[in-house]
Protein backbone atom coordinates (compact mmCIF):
# COMPACT_ATOMS: atom_id res chain seq x y z
CA UNK A 1 0.00 0.00 0.00
CA UNK A 2 1.41 3.49 -0.88
CA UNK A 3 1.94 5.96 1.53
CA UNK A 4 -0.44 8.36 0.01
CA UNK A 5 -3.49 5.65 0.11
CA UNK A 6 -2.07 4.79 4.11
CA UNK A 7 -2.38 8.88 4.89
CA UNK A 8 -5.64 9.02 2.64
CA UNK A 9 -6.79 6.18 5.39
CA UNK A 10 -5.64 7.52 8.28
CA UNK A 11 -7.51 10.80 6.82
CA UNK A 12 -10.56 8.39 7.06
CA UNK A 13 -10.02 7.12 10.37
CA UNK A 14 -9.23 10.51 12.45
CA UNK A 15 -11.46 11.42 15.16
CA UNK A 16 -14.01 14.24 14.31
CA UNK A 17 -14.47 17.33 16.14
CA UNK A 18 -18.39 18.76 15.22
CA UNK A 19 -17.54 20.98 12.59
CA UNK A 20 -15.53 18.58 10.71
CA UNK A 21 -15.51 19.05 7.19
CA UNK A 22 -14.06 16.28 4.50
CA UNK A 23 -15.09 17.38 0.60
CA UNK A 24 -13.53 16.67 -3.02
CA UNK A 25 -13.29 20.46 -3.27
CA UNK A 26 -13.82 20.39 -6.98
CA UNK A 27 -17.17 18.75 -6.71
CA UNK A 28 -18.35 19.79 -3.49
CA UNK A 29 -18.25 23.74 -3.75
CA UNK A 30 -18.88 23.71 -7.88
CA UNK A 31 -22.22 21.66 -7.14
CA UNK A 32 -23.05 24.04 -4.20
CA UNK A 33 -22.19 26.56 -6.29
CA UNK A 34 -24.18 25.74 -9.57
CA UNK A 35 -27.53 24.73 -7.10
CA UNK A 36 -27.26 28.07 -4.96
CA UNK A 37 -26.69 30.17 -8.21
CA UNK A 38 -29.85 28.28 -9.82
CA UNK A 39 -32.10 29.64 -6.14
CA UNK A 40 -30.62 32.76 -6.38
CA UNK A 41 -31.64 33.49 -10.14
CA UNK A 42 -35.31 32.32 -9.62
CA UNK A 43 -35.40 34.24 -6.36
CA UNK A 44 -34.44 37.48 -8.57
CA UNK A 45 -36.30 36.77 -11.13
CA UNK A 46 -39.50 35.85 -9.69
CA UNK A 47 -42.00 37.77 -11.58
CA UNK A 48 -40.41 36.15 -15.04
CA UNK A 49 -39.13 32.59 -13.92
CA UNK A 50 -42.59 31.05 -14.29
CA UNK A 51 -42.87 31.67 -18.34
CA UNK A 52 -38.84 30.58 -18.75
CA UNK A 53 -39.39 27.03 -16.81
CA UNK A 54 -42.56 27.01 -19.16
CA UNK A 55 -40.55 27.25 -22.43
CA UNK A 56 -36.96 25.48 -20.55
CA UNK A 57 -39.78 22.32 -20.05
CA UNK A 58 -41.04 22.58 -23.98
CA UNK A 59 -38.08 23.11 -25.88
CA UNK A 60 -36.40 19.90 -23.80
CA UNK A 61 -39.92 17.93 -24.12
CA UNK A 62 -39.75 18.62 -27.85
CA UNK A 63 -36.31 18.36 -28.65
CA UNK A 64 -34.97 15.66 -26.14
CA UNK A 65 -37.94 13.98 -25.27
CA UNK A 66 -36.81 11.13 -27.96
CA UNK A 67 -33.50 10.97 -26.56
CA UNK A 68 -34.88 10.58 -22.22
CA UNK A 69 -37.13 7.49 -24.12
CA UNK A 70 -34.64 6.04 -25.98
CA UNK A 71 -32.33 5.87 -22.91
CA UNK A 72 -35.20 4.39 -20.78
CA UNK A 73 -35.80 1.44 -23.51
CA UNK A 74 -31.86 0.63 -23.64
CA UNK A 75 -31.25 0.81 -20.47
CA UNK A 76 -34.49 -2.04 -19.48
CA UNK A 77 -32.92 -4.20 -22.63
CA UNK A 78 -29.37 -3.90 -21.12
CA UNK A 79 -30.41 -5.25 -17.62
CA UNK A 80 -32.96 -7.55 -19.13
CA UNK A 81 -29.76 -8.96 -21.04
CA UNK A 82 -27.66 -9.13 -17.93
CA UNK A 83 -30.76 -11.16 -16.18
CA UNK A 84 -30.35 -14.30 -18.73
CA UNK A 85 -26.36 -13.97 -19.70
CA UNK A 86 -23.73 -15.73 -18.66
CA UNK A 87 -23.18 -12.75 -16.19
CA UNK A 88 -25.86 -13.55 -14.21
CA UNK A 89 -23.64 -16.01 -12.03
CA UNK A 90 -21.18 -13.25 -10.72
CA UNK A 91 -21.82 -12.62 -6.93
CA UNK A 92 -21.33 -8.45 -5.59
CA UNK A 93 -18.70 -9.01 -3.10
CA UNK A 94 -16.59 -12.17 -4.42
CA UNK A 95 -17.34 -15.85 -4.92
CA UNK A 96 -17.86 -16.64 -1.19
CA UNK A 97 -19.19 -13.18 -0.15
CA UNK A 98 -22.57 -13.70 2.33
CA UNK A 99 -25.74 -11.35 1.56
CA UNK A 100 -25.53 -9.00 4.66
CA UNK A 101 -29.21 -8.63 4.89
CA UNK A 102 -32.37 -11.69 4.88
CA UNK A 103 -34.12 -11.83 1.63
CA UNK A 104 -37.23 -10.26 3.50
CA UNK A 105 -35.12 -7.19 4.90
CA UNK A 106 -34.06 -6.77 1.59
CA UNK A 107 -37.15 -6.56 -0.02
CA UNK A 108 -38.41 -4.42 2.68
CA UNK A 109 -35.51 -2.01 1.84
CA UNK A 110 -35.97 -2.10 -2.04
CA UNK A 111 -39.98 -1.26 -1.20
CA UNK A 112 -39.14 2.13 1.23
CA UNK A 113 -36.30 3.01 -1.18
CA UNK A 114 -38.76 3.08 -4.67
CA UNK A 115 -41.78 4.01 -2.52
CA UNK A 116 -41.91 7.36 -2.48
CA UNK A 117 -44.08 10.75 -1.86
CA UNK A 118 -44.79 10.51 -5.84
CA UNK A 119 -46.88 7.64 -4.97
CA UNK A 120 -48.80 8.95 -2.97
CA UNK A 121 -49.25 12.42 -5.31
CA UNK A 122 -49.94 10.85 -8.33
CA UNK A 123 -51.21 7.91 -7.57
CA UNK A 124 -55.06 8.27 -7.35
CA UNK A 125 -54.77 11.55 -9.34
CA UNK A 126 -52.73 10.32 -12.62
CA UNK A 127 -55.40 7.62 -13.41
CA UNK A 128 -58.27 9.99 -12.90
CA UNK A 129 -55.85 12.21 -14.90
CA UNK A 130 -55.54 9.98 -17.66
CA UNK A 131 -59.29 9.11 -17.76
CA UNK A 132 -60.48 12.43 -18.33
CA UNK A 133 -57.95 13.44 -20.85
CA UNK A 134 -56.76 9.88 -22.65
CA UNK A 135 -54.63 10.32 -25.54
CA UNK A 136 -55.50 6.83 -26.54
CA UNK A 137 -58.80 6.06 -26.13
CA UNK A 138 -62.42 8.14 -26.14
CA UNK A 139 -62.24 10.08 -22.36
CA UNK A 140 -64.85 8.77 -19.77
CA UNK A 141 -65.30 5.36 -21.20
CA UNK A 142 -64.32 2.10 -20.03
CA UNK A 143 -61.57 1.49 -22.56
CA UNK A 144 -60.28 4.95 -21.09
CA UNK A 145 -59.76 3.67 -17.69
CA UNK A 146 -58.45 0.51 -19.18
CA UNK A 147 -55.60 2.98 -20.98
CA UNK A 148 -55.25 5.23 -17.84
CA UNK A 149 -53.93 2.19 -15.54
CA UNK A 150 -51.94 1.68 -18.32
CA UNK A 151 -50.38 4.73 -19.19
CA UNK A 152 -49.17 4.42 -14.88
CA UNK A 153 -48.22 1.31 -14.98
CA UNK A 154 -45.58 2.58 -17.60
CA UNK A 155 -44.37 5.36 -15.62
CA UNK A 156 -44.41 3.73 -12.52
CA UNK A 157 -43.28 0.10 -13.87
CA UNK A 158 -40.63 -1.80 -15.17
CA UNK A 159 -38.73 1.17 -16.81
CA UNK A 160 -37.60 3.14 -13.67
CA UNK A 161 -36.75 0.11 -11.61
CA UNK A 162 -34.68 -0.93 -14.68
CA UNK A 163 -32.86 2.19 -14.32
CA UNK A 164 -32.23 1.94 -10.79
CA UNK A 165 -30.96 -2.03 -11.41
CA UNK A 166 -28.69 -0.66 -13.21
CA UNK A 167 -27.30 2.12 -11.49
CA UNK A 168 -27.23 0.13 -8.60
CA UNK A 169 -25.76 -2.75 -9.70
CA UNK A 170 -22.78 -0.91 -11.35
CA UNK A 171 -21.84 0.84 -8.02
CA UNK A 172 -22.22 -2.12 -6.26
CA UNK A 173 -20.23 -4.50 -8.56
CA UNK A 174 -17.21 -1.64 -8.45
CA UNK A 175 -17.31 -0.96 -4.86
CA UNK A 176 -17.67 -4.72 -3.53
CA UNK A 177 -15.81 -6.69 -6.52
CA UNK A 178 -13.25 -4.17 -7.11
CA UNK A 179 -12.59 -2.31 -4.59
CA UNK A 180 -13.18 1.02 -5.28
CA UNK A 181 -14.70 4.14 -3.71
CA UNK A 182 -18.68 4.49 -3.42
CA UNK A 183 -19.07 7.05 -5.78
CA UNK A 184 -20.90 6.99 -9.43
CA UNK A 185 -17.67 7.91 -11.08
CA UNK A 186 -15.98 4.37 -9.83
CA UNK A 187 -18.57 3.19 -12.53
CA UNK A 188 -16.43 4.63 -15.95
CA UNK A 189 -12.82 3.08 -13.84
CA UNK A 190 -12.80 0.39 -16.99
CA UNK A 191 -13.14 3.04 -19.91
CA UNK A 192 -10.95 5.67 -18.36
CA UNK A 193 -8.71 4.15 -16.30
CA UNK A 194 -6.98 6.96 -13.75
CA UNK A 195 -8.69 9.74 -15.77
CA UNK A 196 -11.80 9.31 -13.44
CA UNK A 197 -9.12 11.29 -10.98
CA UNK A 198 -9.43 13.93 -13.40
CA UNK A 199 -11.81 16.37 -14.93
CA UNK A 200 -13.92 13.88 -16.20
CA UNK A 201 -14.86 12.19 -13.02
CA UNK A 202 -15.12 15.44 -11.27
CA UNK A 203 -18.24 16.65 -14.08
CA UNK A 204 -19.89 13.31 -14.07
CA UNK A 205 -19.89 13.50 -9.80
CA UNK A 206 -21.13 17.42 -10.74
CA UNK A 207 -23.87 15.59 -12.63
CA UNK A 208 -24.76 13.26 -10.29
CA UNK A 209 -24.98 15.25 -7.34
CA UNK A 210 -27.05 17.99 -9.35
CA UNK A 211 -29.52 15.66 -10.54
CA UNK A 212 -30.03 13.93 -7.07
CA UNK A 213 -29.97 17.13 -4.93
CA UNK A 214 -33.39 18.51 -8.14
CA UNK A 215 -34.58 15.08 -8.43
CA UNK A 216 -35.49 14.69 -4.36
CA UNK A 217 -36.20 18.90 -4.26
CA UNK A 218 -39.02 17.39 -6.67
CA UNK A 219 -40.26 15.01 -4.71
CA UNK A 220 -40.14 17.25 -1.67
CA UNK A 221 -42.69 20.19 -3.74
CA UNK A 222 -44.89 17.36 -4.57
CA UNK A 223 -45.02 15.53 -0.90
CA UNK A 224 -45.34 19.17 0.75
CA UNK A 225 -48.20 20.16 -1.83
CA UNK A 226 -49.79 17.51 -0.67
CA UNK A 227 -49.40 17.83 3.02
CA UNK A 228 -51.12 21.28 2.61
CA UNK A 229 -53.92 19.95 0.90
CA UNK A 230 -54.47 16.95 3.90
CA UNK A 231 -54.07 19.67 6.57
CA UNK A 232 -56.43 22.04 4.70
CA UNK A 233 -58.98 19.39 4.01
CA UNK A 234 -58.44 18.25 7.50
CA UNK A 235 -58.27 21.54 9.53
CA UNK A 236 -59.30 24.34 6.35
CA UNK A 237 -55.69 26.46 7.01
CA UNK A 238 -55.76 27.31 3.41
CA UNK A 239 -53.76 26.18 0.46
CA UNK A 240 -50.64 28.95 -0.59
CA UNK A 241 -47.02 28.54 -1.35
CA UNK A 242 -46.72 30.66 1.65
CA UNK A 243 -47.95 27.77 4.19
CA UNK A 244 -45.89 25.53 1.95
CA UNK A 245 -42.64 26.90 2.30
CA UNK A 246 -43.63 26.64 6.44
CA UNK A 247 -44.17 23.30 6.05
CA UNK A 248 -40.81 22.57 4.23
CA UNK A 249 -39.17 24.27 6.76
CA UNK A 250 -40.89 22.55 9.79
CA UNK A 251 -40.35 19.16 7.87
CA UNK A 252 -36.44 20.15 6.83
CA UNK A 253 -36.06 20.47 10.52
CA UNK A 254 -37.18 17.03 11.51
CA UNK A 255 -35.18 15.90 8.73
CA UNK A 256 -32.10 17.37 10.30
CA UNK A 257 -32.87 16.04 13.11
CA UNK A 258 -32.92 12.46 11.57
CA UNK A 259 -29.23 13.40 10.53
CA UNK A 260 -28.07 14.35 13.93
CA UNK A 261 -29.97 11.31 15.66
CA UNK A 262 -27.17 8.87 12.88
CA UNK A 263 -28.87 5.86 10.57
CA UNK A 264 -29.99 3.43 13.46
CA UNK A 265 -31.92 6.31 15.84
CA UNK A 266 -33.18 8.33 13.48
CA UNK A 267 -33.99 7.60 9.07
CA UNK A 268 -33.83 3.77 10.22
CA UNK A 269 -36.65 3.94 12.86
CA UNK A 270 -38.25 6.65 10.49
CA UNK A 271 -38.50 4.37 7.34
CA UNK A 272 -39.95 1.25 9.68
CA UNK A 273 -42.65 3.60 10.99
CA UNK A 274 -43.20 4.71 7.04
CA UNK A 275 -43.45 1.18 6.22
CA UNK A 276 -45.89 0.31 8.35
CA UNK A 277 -47.71 3.60 8.16
CA UNK A 278 -48.09 2.68 4.03
CA UNK A 279 -49.03 -0.97 4.56
CA UNK A 280 -52.22 0.18 7.07
CA UNK A 281 -52.82 2.54 4.61
CA UNK A 282 -52.91 0.37 1.85
CA UNK A 283 -55.07 -1.82 4.01
CA UNK A 284 -57.38 0.08 4.61
CA UNK A 285 -58.68 0.94 1.16
CA UNK A 286 -58.11 -2.67 -0.20
CA UNK A 287 -60.62 -3.85 3.15
CA UNK A 288 -63.49 -0.69 2.86
CA UNK A 289 -63.16 0.23 -0.83
CA UNK A 290 -64.22 -1.90 -3.92
CA UNK A 291 -62.35 -5.15 -2.58
CA UNK A 292 -63.54 -7.38 -5.33
CA UNK A 293 -62.88 -4.59 -7.89
CA UNK A 294 -59.57 -4.52 -6.79
CA UNK A 295 -58.27 -7.76 -7.35
CA UNK A 296 -60.48 -8.04 -10.43
CA UNK A 297 -57.93 -5.21 -11.94
CA UNK A 298 -55.11 -6.52 -10.83
CA UNK A 299 -54.40 -8.83 -12.82
CA UNK A 300 -56.14 -7.21 -15.83
CA UNK A 301 -53.84 -4.16 -15.14
CA UNK A 302 -50.94 -6.38 -15.37
CA UNK A 303 -52.07 -8.02 -18.64
CA UNK A 304 -52.82 -4.70 -20.04
CA UNK A 305 -49.41 -3.65 -19.55
CA UNK A 306 -47.44 -6.67 -21.01
CA UNK A 307 -49.60 -6.63 -24.15
CA UNK A 308 -49.06 -3.59 -25.03
CA UNK A 309 -45.57 -2.52 -23.37
CA UNK A 310 -43.56 -2.10 -26.79
CA UNK A 311 -46.14 -0.02 -28.17
CA UNK A 312 -46.27 2.44 -25.31
CA UNK A 313 -42.83 2.64 -24.39
CA UNK A 314 -41.76 3.62 -27.91
CA UNK A 315 -44.47 5.43 -28.48
CA UNK A 316 -43.24 9.42 -29.28
CA UNK A 317 -46.61 11.09 -30.58
CA UNK A 318 -44.77 10.99 -34.06
CA UNK A 319 -47.97 10.71 -36.23
CA UNK A 320 -50.69 12.28 -33.92
CA UNK A 321 -48.37 15.93 -33.84
CA UNK A 322 -49.94 15.87 -30.01
CA UNK A 323 -47.96 16.94 -27.07
CA UNK A 324 -49.66 15.01 -24.37
CA UNK A 325 -46.00 13.57 -23.23
CA UNK A 326 -44.33 16.64 -22.81
CA UNK A 327 -45.83 17.31 -19.18
CA UNK A 328 -46.15 13.66 -18.37
CA UNK A 329 -43.56 10.71 -20.30
CA UNK A 330 -40.86 13.16 -20.74
CA UNK A 331 -41.51 14.22 -17.25
CA UNK A 332 -41.03 10.96 -15.28
CA UNK A 333 -38.53 9.94 -17.45
CA UNK A 334 -35.73 13.22 -16.53
CA UNK A 335 -37.37 12.21 -13.05
CA UNK A 336 -36.59 8.76 -12.78
CA UNK A 337 -33.30 9.29 -14.14
CA UNK A 338 -32.51 12.54 -11.77
CA UNK A 339 -33.49 10.05 -9.01
CA UNK A 340 -30.92 6.73 -9.81
CA UNK A 341 -27.63 8.01 -8.28
CA UNK A 342 -29.30 8.28 -4.80
CA UNK A 343 -32.15 4.95 -5.14
CA UNK A 344 -29.00 3.07 -7.12
CA UNK A 345 -26.24 4.00 -4.23
CA UNK A 346 -28.77 3.15 -1.80
CA UNK A 347 -29.47 -0.31 -3.20
CA UNK A 348 -26.24 -0.92 -3.89
CA UNK A 349 -25.22 -0.43 -0.31
CA UNK A 350 -27.64 -3.07 0.81
CA UNK A 351 -26.84 -5.97 -1.73
CA UNK A 352 -23.38 -7.46 -0.77
CA UNK A 353 -23.81 -10.97 -1.51
CA UNK A 354 -26.35 -11.15 -3.95
CA UNK A 355 -25.55 -12.80 -7.66
CA UNK A 356 -26.31 -10.15 -10.39
CA UNK A 357 -29.27 -12.24 -11.20
CA UNK A 358 -30.53 -12.47 -7.75
CA UNK A 359 -30.09 -8.44 -7.94
CA UNK A 360 -31.84 -7.73 -10.76
CA UNK A 361 -34.89 -10.13 -9.81
CA UNK A 362 -35.64 -8.93 -6.54
CA UNK A 363 -34.37 -4.95 -7.79
CA UNK A 364 -36.45 -4.91 -11.16
CA UNK A 365 -39.58 -7.16 -10.38
CA UNK A 366 -40.37 -7.42 -7.03
CA UNK A 367 -40.76 -3.38 -6.05
CA UNK A 368 -42.72 -3.10 -9.54
CA UNK A 369 -45.50 -5.75 -8.14
CA UNK A 370 -45.48 -3.89 -5.14
CA UNK A 371 -46.20 -0.31 -7.02
CA UNK A 372 -48.16 -1.92 -9.35
CA UNK A 373 -50.45 -3.25 -6.21
CA UNK A 374 -50.23 0.24 -4.78
CA UNK A 375 -51.49 2.03 -8.20
CA UNK A 376 -54.26 -0.62 -8.24
CA UNK A 377 -56.12 -0.45 -4.88
CA UNK A 378 -56.08 3.16 -5.01
CA UNK A 379 -56.38 4.48 -8.64
CA UNK A 380 -58.87 1.33 -9.49
CA UNK A 381 -60.69 2.82 -6.15
CA UNK A 382 -60.92 5.99 -7.82
CA UNK A 383 -62.34 5.00 -10.99
CA UNK A 384 -64.57 2.63 -9.55
CA UNK A 385 -66.20 5.68 -7.49
CA UNK A 386 -65.95 7.50 -10.69
CA UNK A 387 -67.51 4.91 -13.19
CA UNK A 388 -70.05 3.08 -11.27
CA UNK A 389 -70.57 5.16 -7.68
CA UNK A 390 -71.35 8.59 -6.66
CA UNK A 391 -68.52 10.27 -9.33
CA UNK A 392 -66.81 13.33 -8.61
CA UNK A 393 -63.14 12.15 -8.18
CA UNK A 394 -62.51 13.31 -12.04
CA UNK A 395 -63.45 16.78 -11.39
CA UNK A 396 -61.38 17.07 -8.09
CA UNK A 397 -58.48 15.83 -10.13
CA UNK A 398 -59.04 18.62 -12.77
CA UNK A 399 -59.38 21.36 -10.16
CA UNK A 400 -56.63 20.17 -7.48
CA UNK A 401 -54.48 17.29 -7.82
CA UNK A 402 -52.70 17.52 -4.36
CA UNK A 403 -56.50 17.08 -2.80
CA UNK A 404 -57.29 13.85 -4.83
CA UNK A 405 -56.24 11.05 -2.07
CA UNK A 406 -57.85 12.88 0.53
CA UNK A 407 -61.55 13.52 -1.66
CA UNK A 408 -61.06 9.49 -2.59
CA UNK A 409 -61.17 8.75 1.67
CA UNK A 410 -64.58 10.61 1.54
CA UNK A 411 -65.71 7.70 0.12
CA UNK A 412 -65.20 5.18 3.03
CA UNK A 413 -65.52 5.08 6.76
CA UNK A 414 -63.20 6.81 9.25
CA UNK A 415 -62.28 9.43 6.62
CA UNK A 416 -60.46 12.01 9.30
CA UNK A 417 -58.57 9.33 10.36
CA UNK A 418 -57.36 8.19 7.34
CA UNK A 419 -56.69 11.30 6.07
CA UNK A 420 -54.49 11.86 9.17
CA UNK A 421 -52.82 8.57 8.42
CA UNK A 422 -51.96 9.66 4.67
CA UNK A 423 -50.26 13.34 6.12
CA UNK A 424 -48.27 11.07 8.81
CA UNK A 425 -47.48 8.97 5.60
CA UNK A 426 -46.09 11.88 3.50
CA UNK A 427 -44.91 13.51 5.95
CA UNK A 428 -42.61 10.50 6.58
CA UNK A 429 -41.85 9.90 3.31
CA UNK A 430 -40.50 13.38 3.04
CA UNK A 431 -38.17 13.02 6.27
CA UNK A 432 -36.75 9.65 4.87
CA UNK A 433 -35.99 10.93 1.29
CA UNK A 434 -34.54 14.64 2.56
CA UNK A 435 -32.01 12.53 4.90
CA UNK A 436 -31.41 9.83 2.82
CA UNK A 437 -31.09 12.30 0.03
CA UNK A 438 -28.27 14.30 1.76
CA UNK A 439 -26.38 11.19 2.53
CA UNK A 440 -25.73 9.98 -0.74
CA UNK A 441 -25.13 13.54 -2.01
CA UNK A 442 -22.53 14.10 0.91
CA UNK A 443 -21.13 10.32 -0.06
CA UNK A 444 -20.30 11.62 -3.72
CA UNK A 445 -19.17 15.32 -2.82
CA UNK A 446 -16.72 14.15 0.09
CA UNK A 447 -15.12 11.70 -2.92
CA UNK A 448 -16.66 8.55 -2.26
CA UNK A 449 -16.17 8.57 1.65
CA UNK A 450 -19.46 6.03 3.13
CA UNK A 451 -18.91 7.69 6.76
CA UNK A 452 -18.34 11.67 5.74
CA UNK A 453 -19.01 14.16 9.15
CA UNK A 454 -22.43 14.89 9.74
CA UNK A 455 -22.41 19.03 9.36
CA UNK A 456 -22.28 18.02 5.41
CA UNK A 457 -24.92 16.05 5.78
CA UNK A 458 -26.80 18.70 7.10
CA UNK A 459 -25.79 21.21 4.69
CA UNK A 460 -27.46 18.98 1.80
CA UNK A 461 -30.66 18.65 3.82
CA UNK A 462 -31.44 21.88 4.13
CA UNK A 463 -30.46 22.98 0.50
CA UNK A 464 -32.45 20.47 -0.04
CA UNK A 465 -35.34 22.25 1.40
CA UNK A 466 -34.59 25.41 0.62
CA UNK A 467 -34.16 24.42 -3.53
CA UNK A 468 -37.68 22.78 -3.57
CA UNK A 469 -39.42 25.69 -1.19
CA UNK A 470 -37.49 28.03 -4.25
CA UNK A 471 -39.11 26.15 -6.90
CA UNK A 472 -42.54 25.81 -5.44
CA UNK A 473 -42.80 29.77 -4.68
CA UNK A 474 -40.93 30.10 -8.31
CA UNK A 475 -43.45 28.09 -10.32
CA UNK A 476 -45.15 25.52 -8.62
CA UNK A 477 -45.33 22.28 -10.69
CA UNK A 478 -43.76 23.41 -13.65
CA UNK A 479 -40.75 24.52 -12.24
CA UNK A 480 -40.67 20.87 -10.23
CA UNK A 481 -41.74 18.98 -13.45
CA UNK A 482 -38.48 21.41 -14.90
CA UNK A 483 -35.87 20.85 -12.20
CA UNK A 484 -36.37 17.16 -13.11
CA UNK A 485 -35.95 17.21 -16.81
CA UNK A 486 -33.03 19.59 -16.95
CA UNK A 487 -30.99 17.96 -15.11
CA UNK A 488 -32.26 14.26 -15.83
CA UNK A 489 -31.69 15.09 -19.57
CA UNK A 490 -28.08 15.51 -19.26
CA UNK A 491 -27.06 12.47 -17.25
CA UNK A 492 -29.16 10.51 -19.44
CA UNK A 493 -25.93 10.59 -21.62
CA UNK A 494 -24.31 9.34 -18.46
CA UNK A 495 -26.28 6.81 -17.59
CA UNK A 496 -25.78 5.21 -21.47
CA UNK A 497 -22.11 5.50 -20.63
CA UNK A 498 -22.37 3.67 -17.57
CA UNK A 499 -24.19 0.51 -19.33
CA UNK A 500 -21.07 0.03 -22.07
CA UNK A 501 -18.49 0.81 -19.04
CA UNK A 502 -20.54 -2.28 -16.76
CA UNK A 503 -20.94 -4.27 -19.53
CA UNK A 504 -16.77 -4.39 -20.35
CA UNK A 505 -16.00 -4.66 -16.35
CA UNK A 506 -18.12 -7.62 -16.05
CA UNK A 507 -16.12 -9.62 -19.04
CA UNK A 508 -13.03 -8.37 -17.93
CA UNK A 509 -13.52 -10.02 -14.29
CA UNK A 510 -11.86 -13.08 -13.12
CA UNK A 511 -12.61 -13.67 -9.86
CA UNK A 512 -13.18 -12.41 -6.09
CA UNK A 513 -11.06 -9.29 -5.23
CA UNK A 514 -11.14 -10.07 -1.29
CA UNK A 515 -13.41 -7.37 -0.34
CA UNK A 516 -14.27 -7.50 3.27
CA UNK A 517 -17.99 -5.74 4.84
CA UNK A 518 -18.63 -4.66 8.11
CA UNK A 519 -22.38 -4.62 9.36
CA UNK A 520 -23.82 -1.14 7.87
CA UNK A 521 -25.39 -0.75 11.11
CA UNK A 522 -22.37 -0.29 13.08
CA UNK A 523 -21.24 2.57 11.12
CA UNK A 524 -18.08 0.90 9.78
CA UNK A 525 -15.71 2.08 7.14
CA UNK A 526 -15.80 -0.61 3.84
CA UNK A 527 -12.67 -1.80 3.02
CA UNK A 528 -10.64 -4.12 0.78
CA UNK A 529 -8.23 -7.06 1.62
CA UNK A 530 -6.01 -6.32 -1.34
CA UNK A 531 -4.09 -4.48 -2.76
CA UNK A 532 -5.65 -2.18 -5.46
CA UNK A 533 -4.40 0.67 -7.39
CA UNK A 534 -6.54 3.29 -5.79
CA UNK A 535 -6.78 6.00 -2.94
CA UNK A 536 -9.38 5.03 -0.14
CA UNK A 537 -11.43 8.14 -1.88
CA UNK A 538 -11.08 10.06 -5.21
CA UNK A 539 -10.14 13.25 -2.92
CA UNK A 540 -6.43 13.08 -3.74
CA UNK A 541 -6.86 17.09 -3.81
CA UNK A 542 -9.30 17.61 -0.68
CA UNK A 543 -10.68 20.02 1.76
CA UNK A 544 -10.10 18.73 4.99
CA UNK A 545 -11.28 20.59 8.39
CA UNK A 546 -11.77 19.70 12.07
CA UNK A 547 -9.84 16.46 11.72
CA UNK A 548 -8.06 15.07 14.85
CA UNK A 549 -4.25 13.58 14.54
CA UNK A 550 -5.10 9.95 14.77
CA UNK A 551 -3.60 8.12 17.66
CA UNK A 552 -3.47 4.74 15.70
CA UNK A 553 -2.16 3.37 12.45
CA UNK A 554 -5.25 2.66 10.64
CA UNK A 555 -6.03 -0.82 9.65
CA UNK A 556 -6.96 -0.70 5.89
CA UNK A 557 -6.19 -1.98 3.21
CA UNK A 558 -3.50 -4.48 3.42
Amino acid sequence: MSETDRLNTDELEAEQKWYSIDVHPYVFFISAALIIGTVLFTIINHEDVLGLFEQIQLFIAETAGWFLVLTMNVILIFVLALLVGRYGDVRLGGEYAVPEFTMRAWFAMLFSAGMGIGLLFYGVAEPMFHFVVSPLAEPGTADAARVAMDLTFLHWGLHPWAVYSMVGLSLAFFCFNKGLPLSIRSVFYPVLGERIYGPIGNLIDILATIATLFGVATSLGLGVQQVNAGLDHLFDIGQSPGIQVALIAGITMLATWSVVAGLKAGIRRLSEINLLLAVLLLLFVLALGPTLFILNAFGENIGYYVQHLPQLATWNETYEGTSWQHGWTVFYWGWWIAWSPFVGMFIARVSYGRTVREFILGVLFVPTLITFLWITVFGNSALNIELLGAGGMAEAVQDNIPVALFLLFENFPLAQVTSGLAVLVIITFFVTSSDSGSMVIDIITAGGNPDPPVLQRLFWAILEGVVAATLLVGGGLVALQTAAIATGLPFAAVLLFMCYSLRKGLAEYSGPQGFALPPYEHGRTLRTTVTYPTPGTFGRRRFLLGRRKPKRPAGGAQ
